[in-house]
């Protein structure tokens, strides 16, 4: 069977820092799509569009697809789950969300409040700070959380414990979701863990993420 998976960048960032999430996911027997979006200067609902037209063009291949994961970081998966409203008859698959500040972004409020810090984060600034109150589609949401704390959290002040320098964990817990995990990073850095990396093929295969018991 054809599984699918679109990598979303997220904010400041473009398709080519996912790149070892998309060497891995190749390894694992998965097609994987870059979808690229300008995620300061593009307005958020044109980039959503565009990821439903890429959606389109995977379905209408001549090996319908078995299944279409979408995997994202930070922003990306705030995005992708908006998307995931104008594709109600998609594929079946999972979302997994990496460092994404599901619930709403504190550090996007606080650079927001600065003078000209609007312009600074750019279009997407309403659905970073609007967040999901819950998630309530059918398809299976994973979330993954860094722990690391270094980054833009260490000079706004704005970030509860555990966070990982840009996203706190609390912001990546939305009800509705069907598992989540912490793993020790930054929030830059989980593009490059093997941890993540890992948890989001557990993910993908099982629904589910892998949790060492207690002992």
């Amino acid at each position: 069977m054809d599984e699918h998976v679109i990598l979303v960048h997220g904010l400041w960032m473009r398709a080519f820092t996912l790149a070892a999430l998309h060497r891995r996911l190749e390894r694992e027997g998965y097609k994987v799509h870059f979808f690229d979006y300008a995620s300061v200067l593009s307005e958020h609902n044109a980039s959503i569009d565009k990821l439903v037209e890429l959606v389109r063009s995977i379905e209408a291949t001549d090996d319908p697809p078995a299944r279409i994961h979408f995997v994202c970081h930070s922003l990306g998966g705030l995005m992708a789950l908006r998307a995931l409203r104008k594709l109600p008859d998609l594929a079946p698959g999972c979302v997994v969300c990496i460092g994404s500040p599901l619930r709403g972004s504190a550090i996007a409020r606080s650079v927001a409040q600065l003078p000209g810090g609007s312009f600074f984060i750019g279009k997407n600034l309403s659905v970073l700070l609007e967040g999901f109150e819950r998630w309530n589609g059918k398809r299976p949401v994973g979330a993954i959380a860094g722990r690391l704390p270094f980054g833009l959290g260490l000079v706004f002040g704005a970030l509860p414990m555990p966070h990982d320098g840009t996203v706190s964990v609390e912001e990546t817990q939305l009800p509705g979701l069907t598992d989540h995990v912490v793993v020790p990073a930054t929030h830059t850095g989980l593009l490059f863990s093997d941890e993540a990396a890992a948890q989001t093929v557990a993910f993908l295969r099982n629904k589910r993420f892998h949790h060492v018991a207690a002992a």
